[in-house]
C-alpha cells in the first residue's frame, strides 16, 4: 500500500544546498507538464476515472489536483518574493478534488494550465539565486511553521514526479 501511495517514496526535506540540486529541481518543474502528458497518453476515459489505488483519487482528479496545487505553489512563491514572511492561505486539497470540476472536467483544461503555469514558474525560478531561495520564506499556518523557497522548490519537484508516477501506475 505504501508503494502505491508513495511510488517514488515520501518527500525528504533537503539538507544540502547546491546550485546543481536547484537546477535539477527547476528542470523537474519545467518538464512536469510534458511528463504528465506522456503518462496520460493512451489512457481511456474509463482509466481516467479509475483510482490509481484503493481509496485514492482517479487519474482525472490527480491531473486537476496538480493544476490546483501548483497554482497555489506559484502564488506562494510570488508572495514570498514580494512580501516579508507572508502567511499563506491553506486549502483543503481533498475537498477540492471532490468538486465537480475535478471529477468531470476534461483533463486538457488542467494540462493547458500546467503548461502555461510551469513555463512562467521556470522563468521565475531561473531568476533566483540560492540565497534568494533560502532567504525568502512564508508562514504556513496549518503546519505552524515557516518554509523557505528552497525547500518548497524541492517539494514541488517531488510533487510533480510523485503524481506522474501515480498516473503511470494505472497503465
Amino acid at each position: 500500500m505504501e508503494d502505491q501511495k508513495y511510488p517514488i517514496g515520501r518527500f525528504v526535506v533537503p539538507h544540502v544546498i547546491s546550485e546543481e540540486q536547484k537546477d535539477a529541481w527547476i528542470y523537474d518543474i519545467a518538464a512536469a507538464p510534458g511528463r504528465m502528458k506522456e503518462a496520460l497518453k493512451g489512457l481511456s476515459q474509463e482509466q481516467l476515472d479509475k483510482p490509481y489505488r484503493e481509496g485514492g483519487w482517479t487519474a482525472r482528479q490527480v491531473v486537476h489536483h496538480l493544476a490546483d496545487s501548483h497554482m497555489n505553489a506559484f502564488i506562494r512563491f510570488k508572495l514570498s518574493l514580494t512580501e516579508d514572511f507572508p502567511t499563506i492561505k491553506p486549502y483543503s486539497e481533498g475537498d477540492w478534488a471532490l468538486m465537480p470540476d475535478s471529477i468531470s472536467t476534461d483533463i486538457h483544461a488542467s494540462l493547458q494550465i500546467l503548461e502555461g503555469l510551469h513555463k512562467r514558474w521556470e522563468v521565475l525560478l531561473k531568476s533566483l539565486s540560492l540565497e534568494d531561495l533560502k532567504r525568502r520564506k512564508f508562514i504556513h499556518p496549518e503546519l505552524q511553521t515557516t518554509l523557505d523557497l528552497y525547500t518548497t522548490l524541492a517539494l514541488y519537484s517531488w510533487h510533480s514526479r510523485h503524481h506522474t508516477a501515480h498516473i503511470n501506475s494505472i497503465k
